[in-house]
């Protein structure tokens, strides 16, 4: 699964075979297709692969927060910043035009906002009750994203610390 998250990052969708997975990943071809016979199938799992790692790398960064409202949505940014991302977004991208992959992809990124919505709130110790709580929340995962689509092309790194810092701010008012 490594090595499909990788060659996702280096190679994207269209550059993403289970051939050069299998040589990455230091197997035979004949070891790839017993366990994956399709692209399809190995793409499949990597989805999961990508879902749960992306959960498990949240939540270890999770402990490195000082519980500063700053501290927490400079993490969410990182994360969503990481090849982990890069990978999802190359499995989003081709999800939306391929029939078989979008199901998966979906029923994935459903399942990781979920998680990470919550992590969010656990993190920021948000009363989800309060009006405008919950949405003040997405509306940070939401902006995290765009601000790690903007990494893809160029290292964002210091317009996107800029940025967290305001929003910090204006969260923990309307937190």
């Amino acid at each position: 699964m490594e090595a499909t998250v990788e060659c996702l990052v280096e190679r994207g969708w269209s550059g993403t075979t289970t051939t050069l997975v299998a040589e990455r990943a230091g197997v035979s071809r004949g070891a790839q297709l017993h366990h994956f016979r399709t692209r399809g199938e190995l793409v499949a799992a990597a989805v999961e692969y990508v879902g749960a790692e992306s959960v498990e790398q949240l939540k270890r960064r999770a402990g490195q927060a000082n519980g500063s409202t700053e501290a927490v949505v400079a993490m969410i940014a990182d994360f969503y910043a990481s090849d982990l991302f890069t990978a999802a977004l190359e499995l989003w991208v081709a999800a939306r035009t391929d029939p078989e992959l979008k199901p998966t992809v979906r029923d994935l990124q459903t399942r990781l906002g979920r998680e990470t919505h919550k992590l969010a709130l656990d993190l920021l110790k948000a009363d989800e009750s309060k009006p405008g709580v919950r949405e003040s929340v997405q509306a940070t995962l939401d902006l995290v994203r765009g601000l790690a689509l903007a990494n893809q092309l160029t290292d964002d790194r210091k317009r996107r610390a800029h940025i967290v810092r305001q929003w910090a701010r204006m969260l923990e008012a309307q937190l």
